[in-house]
């Protein structure tokens, strides 16, 4: 095992690899910009470096600051939580060129499933189902029309580099086509430098399941069921559950399975998520995540898994030791994102925490990097906790998710608990029956008031 670990992030997540070190007796150092020397995060690792000015750009995406930490601090590995440079092959590399270690699948699988047409014809030739579409990027509109209507609207344009959502657009007609081939290309060279667009088939009312996978880098890997994560705005997931409501055990074990052989057989190192699109018992990848995810909490609620020790074990060199004939599912999870953001246009709210209490109590799981008096920062992401809760059963998860949310306390700033309070109102809530496109309808419904 490694004897000091660098964690190249922030919040939550570098508090949640902080504590994975902790127990398998692995020394953490934490890094930080100038707005998060107070951080939590850095008050919980054995060392601190500070590594650059509030910007993240010149901070927590800085390359040289972040291996300058190293081999200030002697840390042997860096494990990159996501977000930042989780899925920077560039970065691996260069962590590799220093004789350390990344906690994660190597850059040629991070490149792979980085461009998604690449991802999607190596999950073609793996035996993974896919959303019928172009069979490389389209160059031209001529080209996207003589595409679009051989498989028939809608449609929808995908930037080949895309994520988070940008650089994509949905043709419901042929007379929508232009604009958002125009509208993709302008947003992918805008935000990823690569104005490159496929074109996939656009279906109605699917779900979006994931199926989480892990590796040993070696030829053998698992899966550990999947998440649902239907409930989106704007394609960001706020509410998150493991096992999927809507998937059989028997679906269940066939997704599974094709997906755990797959990453088998690239040799795939480390934790790795393989999403879907879903609908009519029919799974559609969409893309690969070569990282940890934000919800991987809820699949280590029902297996009974700590997925970052797993990282830190296989990365080590150690014998993975998760066998799919020992991993079951026990009882129901869910997961729900709280942002500081302003309802009901979900803007940004940062500012000082006046007053902060954590829900406890069975099955309750709040990660998160708050404190009384903390002043979260303008410059990043405004996820700043997750609550997890576990039951039973769903309908027992979703009664401990009301009683925790009715227990957690966030003074001093503008946050969305208040969605989840109106969400669990919901019949639709309350009989999992939701599509990708449910939140947004509902949305436009809401005030908030």
């Amino acid at each position: 095992m490694f004897s000091k670990v660098l964690i190249a992030n922030r919040g939550e997540i570098a508090l949640r690899v902080i504590r994975a070190c902790k127990e398998l007796g692995v020394s953490t150092v934490a890094v930080h910009s100038t707005a998060d020397s107070d951080a939590m995060h850095v008050r919980m690792a054995d060392e601190s470096v500070c590594i650059g000015p509030p910007s993240g750009t010149d901070s927590y995406l800085s390359i040289p600051a972040i291996i300058a930490a190293c081999e200030i601090t002697g840390a042997e590995a860096i494990h990159p939580g996501y977000g930042f440079l989780s899925e920077n092959a560039e970065f691996v590399q260069i962590v590799e060129e220093h004789g350390l270690k990344f906690i994660g699948p190597s850059a040629e699988h991070i490149r792979m499933m980085g461009d998604k047409i690449t991802a999607k014809q190596t999950m073609i030739d793996l035996g993974v189902p896919c959303v019928p579409g172009s069979d490389g990027g389209v160059p031209t509109i001529e080209e996207a029309h003589k595409v679009a209507d051989e498989m028939g609207f809608p449609v929808i344009v995908k930037a080949t580099a895309g994520g988070g959502g940008r650089g994509m657009k949905l043709a419901k007609t042929k007379a929508d086509l232009d604009e958002a081939f125009s509208t993709a290309r302008a947003e992918s060279k805008s935000a990823f430098g690569n104005d490159e667009v496929y074109i996939e088939k656009y279906l109605t009312l699917p779900r979006h399941i994931e199926v989480q996978v892990f590796g040993n880098g070696k030829g053998r890997a698992i899966h550990l069921g999947e998440r649902d994560c239907s409930l989106q705005r704007r394609h960001q997931k706020v509410f998150e559950e493991a096992p999927g409501p809507s998937i059989t055990p028997e679906l269940r074990e066939k997704i599974g399975t094709t997906c755990a052989d797959a990453v088998a057989k690239i040799g795939y190192e480390g934790a790795g998520t393989i999403e879907f699109l879903y609908e009519n018992d029919e799974f559609y990848f969409i893309e690969m995540n070569t990282r940890l995810q934000v919800e991987h909490p809820v699949t280590e609620a029902i297996f009974g898994v700590d997925l970052v020790k797993q990282q830190l074990r296989v990365a080590a060199g150690q014998e993975m030791t998760l066998k799919q004939e020992n991993l079951s599912i026990k009882g129901h999870a869910i997961e729900v994102r709280i942002n500081a953001e302003k309802l009901p246009n979900f803007t940004p709210c940062p500012g000082k925490i006046s007053m902060y209490h954590a829900p406890g109590g069975l099955g309750v799981r709040m990660d998160s990097a708050l404190y009384d008096g903390y002043s979260i920062p303008p410059y990043y992401d405004s996820l700043i906790g997750k609550l997890i809760v576990t039951g039973l059963d769903r309908e027992g998860a979703l009664a401990r998710l009301k009683r925790s949310l009715d227990e957690l306390i966030i003074d001093g700033i503008d946050t969305t608990v208040p969605l989840f309070h109106a969400l669990l109102q919901e019949e639709a809530i309350q009989t999992g029956d939701y599509d990708i496109h449910w939140l947004e309808k509902w949305l436009e419904t809401q005030t908030f008031e």
